[in-house]
């Protein structure tokens, strides 16, 4: 299974901000969307970091309520990580393990085609699991 068949399922939107914006209004675009993190794209679309609710927490956690004041650029991670849309499921659960990241930004073609979450990974590897128990009961219950 693939990335691409999750964002089928899940739905191509992003949401975004920009790098200028202020780590107060990028909480409240977290919190009204209730997400955990956001691209942030430059005037052509492209991604230029990520910021997530860790990186607002780290921030206010070191400087204060003045924190929020801050510009995304200044709090986002900027080495983005990115995952493209024909990788399997399994390769991206690797990556984000491996590199300890709960969001990836999905490419097709190079453009930024969808994020995924880590728990939008364990939901489908939920599911397929219980798909694969079910058909083997199912065969299992035929044989006898």
């Amino acid at each position: 299974m693939t990335i691409d068949q999750i964002l089928k399922d899940k739905g191509f939107a992003i949401i975004s901000v920009s790098a200028g914006e202020t780590l107060a209004a990028a909480a409240q675009t977290l919190d009204a969307k209730r997400i955990g993190a956001v691209v942030a794209l430059d005037d052509d679309g492209s991604i230029v970091g990520v910021l997530s609710e860790r990186d607002i927490v780290r921030h206010v956690a070191r400087q204060g309520a003045s924190a929020l004041n801050l510009n995304v650029g200044d709090a986002m991670t900027r080495d983005v990580i990115t995952v493209e849309s024909s990788s399997k499921i399994d390769d991206a659960l690797q990556l984000m393990t491996d590199r300890r990241i709960r969001h990836l930004p999905v490419l097709t073609g190079g453009k930024l085609a969808g994020v995924i979450s880590i728990g939008d990974l364990v939901k489908w590897k939920i599911a397929e699991t219980e798909a694969e128990a079910e058909a083997m009961k199912s065969y299992l219950s035929a044989q006898y």
